[in-house]
């Protein structure tokens, strides 16, 4: 009962409300949330295949940091055309689309045989994926006011905690089990296995999702007449802010910022959490990704927890602003515990829940201001810019790493990233996004 009472937004209005928002919530939110698990385990996968790949394609630490990373130099060629056109012809054809491509592209990964071809591949994943978050977080706005926003963001994003939770073990898994198996090397397979449900899921967005109120037919028209007076009310309530407006007065940047500083931290750490865990002395890949789910699992009540107290109390930049210094201190607790499995893991657990809650929180504070085409633009245009620091963390990580012979440098960067993200967030005027 409890899980059930999470997923679906309540507590804030009448009980009609709250039915109806629970309505839509059970009925987008799951497929959404299979996209954006399938999204992230084809994103990170690239972690575990490093294991056994790097030798096989002659990658050294930074190369690797670099055709990891160099995803999102595609992601941000990419991300601000392909949400106007979503907002042009919709969201369910154009999610839909996307998924096609990163599952196809993200299955050629296993015939890459140089670190050319393997950079050649991550760019193209990035090019294929660019789109599909900003995609999702504008279609939310277009069913849920922002004040039941927090917790709908952050039941969205348990998807993200869940990909290390399920995509661990079953990397692990393949790659303890698949090698040589039809003469291919097992970091092969797993491409291969895990790039397959992506098809299933867009097929599912195609027949579950709706692209306006007006086509839902699965809302009766008193349901659907409430919806389109509560978010048209929200909608003249807002400052509706042009993106030049936030421009100019610094509020744009400061949240590309923000975000590019958590970015960092998910990815800088993501992409190179099975080798800080193999250096913990963990040798088989199997406990390697059982151990990498764990702090996957202590970011889930983080997301939950943090999201519904921000909107109980309107209440956003504390909030965020903890959970980014959680991070930091986790990151430092894994320089001092890594050499000890225990500690180090206890470290890592405490930073996911702080890093993984953050994008939930944070996606609160540009969607309460900006509104129609601005919204669309501004989602995709901050998600870009921050997703750059998804090519900077892992590269600058892989870098520091081989220049210094060991990790705690980087991971103090890291640390360092997200104390000035803290202080970024406490620098955005409260009136602005506390609703």
């Amino acid at each position: 009962m409890e899980s059930r009472a999470t997923i679906a937004p309540a507590s804030i209005g009448t009980s009609q409300e709250d039915q109806l928002f629970r309505k839509i919530a059970l009925r987008i939110l799951p497929v959404l949330m299979l996209g954006y698990l399938a999204a992230s385990i084809d994103r990170v996968n690239v972690g575990f295949a490093k294991l056994h790949m790097a030798q096989a394609l002659g990658l050294s630490d930074a190369m690797y940091g670099f055709g990891a990373g160099i995803f999102f130099l595609g992601y941000f060629l990419f991300e601000v055309p392909s949400n106007l056109i979503l907002h042009r012809v919709g969201a369910r054809r154009w999610l839909a689309r996307i998924m096609i491509s990163w599952g196809l592209v993200s299955g050629l990964t296993m015939f890459v045989r140089t670190p050319a071809e393997f950079y050649a591949v991550r760019f193209l994943l990035g090019i294929a994926e660019a789109g599909f978050i900003p995609g999702v977080i504008y279609y939310l706005t277009q069913w849920f006011p922002s004040q039941r926003r927090g917790r709908v963001m952050g039941v969205f994003y348990v998807a993200l905690a869940l990909a290390g939770l399920i995509g661990g073990p079953v990397s692990g898994w393949i790659l303890e089990t698949m090698r040589g198996v039809g003469n291919l090397a097992a970091w092969q397979w797993m491409f291969v296995i895990e790039a397959l449900p992506t098809l299933v899921v867009a097929w599912l967005i195609l027949v579950t999702l709706d692209d306006q109120i007006a086509d839902a037919d699965w809302l009766d028209a008193t349901e659907r007449a409430l919806l389109g007076r509560l978010l048209s009310e929200e909608a003249q309530q807002k400052a509706h802010l042009s993106l030049r407006d936030m421009g100019v007065k610094r509020h744009l940047m400061a949240m590309c910022l923000i975000f590019f500083a958590d970015i960092f931290a998910i990815y800088g750490l993501g992409f190179w959490m099975p080798t800080l865990i193999k250096n913990m002395g963990v040798a088989s890949d199997l406990s390697i990704g059982m151990l990498s789910a764990l702090p996957s699992l202590c970011a889930i009540p983080a997301m939950l927890c943090f999201g519904r107290s921000a909107d109980q109390r309107r209440e956003r930049r504390w909030h965020l602003a903890t959970l980014y210094l959680l991070g930091a201190l986790g990151l430092s607790l894994t320089v001092v515990g890594q050499h000890s499995v225990t500690l180090g893991i206890v470290g890592l657990c405490i930073a996911n829940f702080g890093i993984l809650a953050i994008p939930a929180l944070f996606w609160a504070l540009p969607t309460a201001v900006l509104g129609g085409a601005a919204a669309a633009t501004g989602i995709a245009l901050i998600n870009c810019l921050a997703n750059l620091s998804g090519f900077l963390g892992p590269y600058i990580v892989g870098f520091v790493k081989q220049w210094s012979g060991g990790s705690e440098a980087s991971i103090w960067l890291m640390a360092s990233v997200l104390v000035v993200g803290a202080m970024l967030v406490l620098s955005i005027p409260a009136r602005l996004v506390n609703r």
